[in-house]
């Protein structure tokens, strides 16, 4: 299957950066797009660029930390088109303070609650309708801080990203009977506004060379047209040039091009 023609799918964190490019290619393979964010305005500008090509999207904004929000979100799915068929978790935060003599409980509830459990509160909410209609797909976007641990992201993100990562894999344990199938996403570093969250600033150069979120709408539509016999249980992606690695290693970019000769 090529296509998402006839589907419904429900995209959290879809005002920019994975969330956005993933709502897009989704619905230019042809799936109908809920879009869910915090702000409505960025929601607003992807659903105009969906009509613009064609597509079809549909704007239910909210603080997914709150678990009445998912509740009433896929509600309205339900009411409106009466299935869910893919829901992709990937609406998410991090704090600039993030080594252990910084961090704060303020922020480790900002993180867990953005990261963990909207992820949670949005699957409890999907399930039914999926059971109901004999199937459908979880997608969460987790981190590559999700299987490898590093002061980079610090202890909250890291450990979020972790659970994520458990959580996707007993959902495949228990709702494998219903025909439901989850997916978890673990990316190396992505060049989107998370970024400027950052403690140390990261430059434009170094963005270049990162994951882009068009690159991971990509993985995730491959995922999400797969036949439903196929369960894609995580996928790890990085960029060539990984700047972990180069850090290990002490590796400098290398420069295109030869230098002219003086």
């Amino acid at each position: 299957m090529t296509t998402m023609n006839g589907q419904v799918a429900w995209v959290t964190g879809a005002g920019s950066g994975i969330g956005e490019a993933t709502a897009l290619e989704f619905a230019r393979l042809g799936a109908t797009v809920v879009l869910t964010g915090r702000r409505k305005g960025p929601l607003q500008a992807v659903a105009r660029a969906i009509g613009e090509a064609g597509g079809t999207a549909w704007i239910q904004a909210g603080d997914l930390a709150r678990a009445a929000t998912s509740r009433r979100i896929v509600g309205a799915i339900d009411k409106r088109y009466g299935r869910l068929d893919v829901l992709v978790n990937n609406a998410g935060v991090n704090v600039l303070e993030r080594a252990w003599a910084k961090l704060a409980p303020a922020g480790v509830d900002q993180v867990v609650g953005a990261n963990l459990s909207a992820a949670f509160y949005c699957v409890i909410a999907a399930l039914p309708v999926m059971r109901r209609q004999g199937g459908g797909l979880l997608v969460h976007t987790a981190s590559w801080a999700g299987r490898f641990v590093s002061p980079l992201s610090g202890p909250a993100y890291t450990a979020s990203k972790h659970a994520v990562v458990a959580m996707s894999h007993s959902l495949n344990m228990e709702e494998f009977v219903n025909g439901i199938r989850s997916t978890v996403v673990c990316p190396g570093e992505v060049a989107t506004a998370i970024l400027d969250k950052r403690p140390v600033p990261v430059s434009a150069a170094d963005r270049a060379r990162m994951l882009q979120s068009e690159d991971l709408a990509r993985t995730i539509a491959h995922v999400a047209t797969a036949p439903a016999h196929v369960c894609i249980n995580e996928i790890v992606i990085s960029p060539t040039w990984n700047r972990g690695y180069a850090h290990q290693i002490g590796a400098k970019p290398k420069t295109k091009g030869r230098r002219r000769k003086t």
